[in-house]
């Protein structure tokens, strides 16, 4: 059965997820220049804007029965970017984030094709588990603080990153054995 195009992709909540990922660059450009309180405030409402639409996307959706095969997949991988251009734009004021970026790239990569694999052969992710919800929390909550408190010690920045870095290699550790254990099950079944 075809899928109607405008219901799929052009649904009042995945519009709201474009729109997410529109203010991306927006956002990056005003934090990355910002030069006074009001561009650092500008930048600030304009996260709040995305995180808005992401709260009320989701709401839309649930409500008014628009959930799409297509807004399952596009609103976690807004919620990525979102969270990577803002680890991008502190990397700008502090430098160590640098490392908080590169630590969540290689994960976001290595589940990313890993779970194409496993629904290429035809197994159902398991979805996010608490672990990755744990760390999605603490990752959005340094965001939070580092995107409101601008001029924080460098201090309390370190240790925030390191409690982001260790909360990201613990989830990453987990959702491997997940997926080793998914993929061993295949190789049992004979499926390569």
């Amino acid at each position: 059965m075809k899928k109607n195009f405008t219901k799929e992709y052009l649904s009042i909540p995945n519009l709201l997820g474009y729109f997410r990922i529109i203010l991306l660059p927006i956002y990056l450009y005003v934090y990355i220049n910002a030069s006074s309180e009001r561009d650092y405030y500008l930048a600030v409402l304009i996260i709040f804007l995305s995180f808005l639409s992401d709260f009320l996307d989701g709401k839309i959706a649930r409500h008014f029965n628009m959930i799409t095969d297509f807004g399952k997949i596009l609103d976690p991988i807004a919620d990525k970017i979102t969270q990577g251009a803002l680890a991008l734009s502190f990397t700008f004021r502090y430098p160590a984030v640098a490392v908080l970026l590169a630590v969540f790239l290689i994960k976001e990569a290595v589940m990313g094709i890993l779970g194409l694999y496993l629904l290429k052969q035809g197994v159902r992710t398991e979805g996010a588990k608490m672990h990755g919800k744990i760390c999605t929390a603490i990752l959005d909550a340094t965001m939070f603080v580092l995107l409101l408190f601008h001029d924080i010690p460098v201090y309390f920045v370190y240790f925030l990153i390191i409690a982001c870095i260790l909360a990201i290699i613990i989830s990453f550790i987990l959702y491997m054995r997940q997926y080793h254990r998914q993929i061993k099950e295949l190789a049992n079944k004979g499926i390569h």
